[in-house]
Parts: structure tokens; sequence; C-alpha cells
């Protein structure tokens, strides 16, 4: 009988990194390992890092250092955890430096290393030294001309070829979840929501923005992969899907079709089960009319936009090598709620910057007073290595980016809570994701102790955004959308109370989600 081994994967980071950690469970599973939710009863800890921003970073390795602590605990006669390994985008971004400075981790493995995990931790495990990599810029790997990266051999999570040590008779749960070019893929969650990957890598240049330089040039996966693997999300019990990338606005352009997202998306719509589909990370420089229209006006398809303006103040975003400006951003809100006055729309924000003025915070703010954005996330700005930005001069000091970021971040809190008030009233479909006790304490607190289901209506995507919660709603489950009516709010969170004709409603037999569309 062969030995019994454990695998716990720890996931930090953006939903990308999510779905990676999926593709290496399904490796493992093939291969015999038995997956456990918690790292204290694994043989080995592998910690999916992030390797984004400082704080991420930081999170990564109090993470590899807990997961090390569980490891001496073993040693000692309590747990189980014989092996620490990161992988993910911290690890492929320093590769041999991380090893050296955190000799705690047993193994530091890149992207290269996906389509052998399971050989890489068994060698751990036994004992042995898997030499971890010379971090290398990955847009250095593909073709500049984008047409012609298609086939490249080249390590992409979640776009690998399916492992030819994999087994003819999967276990259950596993599958090549995108057809027979794509790796394999198992579920570590079991709620109605999956991610799926659109692209991999992004070929702009932010002069604050490292994730090029590990994540690599812009490559597409093929349609008829996503939508394998949104059938197969389906069949696992999946009702939304939402299109994770670095720039889904891109997608389709290395296949020799900008306009690719904009005939996909009524495909995944269409595929049985599925109740929704929702796309994030949209570029508002490449934002355009006929993607704005489907993104408005596909039943099935949530008008939500995820855009990435990061400022308004045109000095300060032509230094960060992007686009636009305020009055430009504001044309952009006012095309798409022409079109969907219900839209959700979210966005990020840097603030200290290299020669961010006075003047520019007031634009900034001006834009957000006048934006209405649902979610907001600011983030004071930081040196990232390997990034024109950090050459800048005029520098800002801590104290001086600390307040900006803690004066912009509550400007923030005041307007996405006065955009939550404006929606009591509105017909919203929400999509359950817990029911009682599983609601966590946002809904809890949302209800002042009155009992729910939790879920999320169409302008609140999973982790970023808020929740919505809904009163006397007996009888649901996990999975159900419910049409309710918006009663109050509480910061970007809603209360919301199901309308007795949908509320029990099976979601495979509800109609289309059209919320806001313009239809």
């Amino acid at each position: 009988m062969p030995e019994r081994r454990t695998v716990a994967l720890v996931t930090l980071g953006c939903a990308r990194n999510e779905v990676d950690s999926e593709e290496l469970a399904g490796r493992l599973a093939a291969d015999g390992w038995e997956l456990v939710p918690e790292a204290a009863d694994a043989d080995v800890a592998v910690v999916n890092t992030c390797g984004f921003v400082e704080a991420a970073k930081k999170d990564s390795v109090d993470a590899l250092l807990e997961a090390n602590d569980l490891k001496a605990a073993a040693a000692g006669g309590e747990g189980r955890t014989r092996a620490v390994v990161a992988v993910g985008c911290m690890a492929e971004r320093y590769g041999k430096e991380l090893a050296s400075a955190l000799p705690e981790a047993d193994g530091v493995l890149g992207f290269d290393d996906y389509a052998d995990i399971s050989e890489r931790l068994r060698t751990i495990l036994g004992g042995g030294v898997h030499a971890s990599h010379t971090p290398r810029d990955r847009r250095k790997l593909l073709p500049i001309s984008p047409v012609e990266r298609q086939g490249a051999e080249v390590a992409l999570p979640g776009h690998g070829e399916l492992p030819p040590s994999a087994p003819a008779d999967l276990p259950p749960g596993v599958a090549p979840a995108s057809g027979p070019r794509a790796p394999l893929r198992r579920r570590l969650g079991t709620g109605p929501v999956a991610s799926v990957k659109l692209a991999s890598g992004c070929d702009r240049r932010c002069s604050f923005c490292a994730i090029p330089s590990f994540r690599g040039s812009f490559v597409s996966r093929r349609p008829a992969d996503v939508l394998a693997e949104t059938r197969w999300l389906a069949g696992q019990g999946v009702k939304e899907v939402m299109l994770v990338s670095e720039n889904n606005t891109s997608y389709g352009k290395d296949l020799g079709d900008i306009r690719l997202l904009e005939t996909l998306l009524p495909e995944l719509a269409g595929v049985e089960g599925i109740e929704r589909v929702r796309v994030s990370y949209l570029q508002p420089a490449e934002m355009r009319p006929g993607l704005i229209d489907v993104l408005t006006g596909t039943p099935g398809v949530v008008p939500y936009f995820d855009l990435s303006f990061q400022h308004s103040a045109p000095g300060v975003l032509r230094a960060m090598r992007r686009f636009g400006d305020t009055e430009r951003f504001l044309e952009l809100l006012e095309t798409i709620r022409s079109r969907a006055p219900l839209a959700g729309v979210r966005s990020n924000f840097i603030v200290g910057f290299p020669g961010e003025t006075e003047e520019d915070v007031a634009e900034l703010e001006r834009f957000l007073t006048a934006a209405r954005l649902d979610a907001i996330g600011v983030f004071g700005y930081s040196d990232e290595e390997g990034t024109e930005a950090a050459g800048y001069g005029a520098k800002l000091d801590e104290d001086t980016v600390a307040e900006r970021l803690a004066h912009v971040s509550r400007l923030a809190e005041e307007l996405t809570a006065q955009r939550a008030e404006e929606r009591i009233g509105e017909s919203v479909h929400v999509l359950v994701e817990s029911v009682g006790d599983e609601g966590g304490a946002g809904g809890a607190e949302l209800a002042q102790g009155v009992a729910g289901a939790v879920g999320r209506a169409a302008h609140q995507a999973p982790e970023t955004d808020g929740q919505t919660l809904l009163t006397g709603s007996g009888g649901l489950v996990p999975g159900r959308l419910v049409e309710a009516k918006v009663v109050a709010a509480e910061g970007v969170d809603l209360v919301a109370e199901p309308v007795p004709a949908l509320s029990g409603r099976a979601p495979e037999g509800g109609a289309p989600c059209t919320e806001g569309a313009g239809t």
C-alpha cells in the first residue's frame, strides 16, 4: 500500500493565484497526494505567495514563517508538517534570493516547476534539495509580436500541457478542466463562485508595476479552452464565473482578434448551469464601445466594471505611463451608465507617487467625488525593485505618503458608503453564498444579529467589494439567485428583502441576470 502523502495549499494574493493553486491541487491529486485544508494536517505546506507590493510580500513571508512554526511543532511531536515550500509570484520573482533570505522554506519553486510539482515535493519531503531558480525577466521569454506567442514553450500557469504522467482514470473532482492542452484542476472550495483565467501576463509598461517582469508578456487562452473549463466548473456546481487576467481588455490580440472577448462572453453566459459571468481587470485606455455594449446588454453577463484608473491627475498619470484624466474618466463612466444606470464600478488608486502635488491630490478627490464608485481601493506608493518609478526623483517622504493615504482612504470610505445608500430601493439579483452561521462576521454585523443568507449583488465582486444580506430568507441555499429589494446599507454592504415571487426558485431554472442592463 503506497505511503499516505498529504499536502495543504495556502493561497495569498489575487484570484489569479487562486486559479494557480487549483491547478497545483489538480496535478498533485492526480499523482496520489491527499489534499487537506489545514497546513497543520499536511506533510507539506505549499504557500502560494504574492509578490505585488510590500504589504503583500510581508503577508507571504509571515505565512511561510507560520508554516515553519508548524514544522517545528511537528518535530517536537505535535502535528504533522515536515516541509514548507514557497510557490507563486514572490517565489518566481526572487528565487534564490528568497531562499537565501528565508532558510525556513525547504523549497522555493518557480512557474517552471509547476508541471513537475509532485516530483518536486516528493524530493523535498524525502530530504532532497531542489535548487531554487535564478529569476529572469519573463517578458524576454516570448516573442515581441503578440501573434507569434501562441504555442511558445514557456511555462504559463493555467495554460500548460496535460502532463504525460496523468493517469487515465482521474480522482473524483479532478479533470483536465480546459481540454487537452490545459493542465489539471481541482477545486479547493465548494462555493458557487469560481475564477477562470482568461490570459496571463501584461504588455503594458506602467512605471510603478513589476508584474510583467515575473508574469511575462500577454498571452491569451484559446476560447475553446475557456469554454471547456467553464462547462467543467458548471458541472462542479459553480453558478458564477469571474474572468481574471492581468488585463482582460487585451484578450484576443495575440489570437488575431482584439474583439474576441465580445464574442466569447455571450457563449460563456450560455453555458448550462452558469447564472452569471463577471469580468475583472479592465484597462480604461482599452475600453471600446462594443465591449461596453456586451458588458451592459448581454443577459447573464453582469454590468460590472473593474476599471484600473490608478489616479486622475494628468501629470501623475503620465509619470505612471498611463492614459487619461478626470474628464475622460468621467466621460467613460457616463457612457457606461447611459447603457446600464445601475452598473457596478470599482477601481484602485495610488497616492504619494513621486512628484505628486497637493493640487494633484485635490484633482483625484474631485474625480472620486464625481465618479460614484461602488468600491475603491487606495494604496500608498512604495518603490518596487526593477520598475522605472523606483529611479524617479521627487520622492515624497513616508510621512507625507501615509498622510495622503489616510486622507484619501477616509474620503473613499465615505463616498462608497454614500453610493451604497443610493442603492436603497433598487431591485438587485443576489447570488446566495452562505446561509445562517456561515455568513461570517460582516453579514452578522450588518443585520445586527438577524439571521439570513449572505450573497452578492451584480455590482459586488468576490473578496474585493461588499456583500448583501437577505433578511427573512428561510429555505435559501448557496447557489440560488434571488431577486430582492434593497432596504438598508451599512458601509458598502447592503440589506435586502427577497421578492416573494422569486425568492425560492432554483438557480438552474432562473432567468438570466440582467440587473442594470439597458435592455
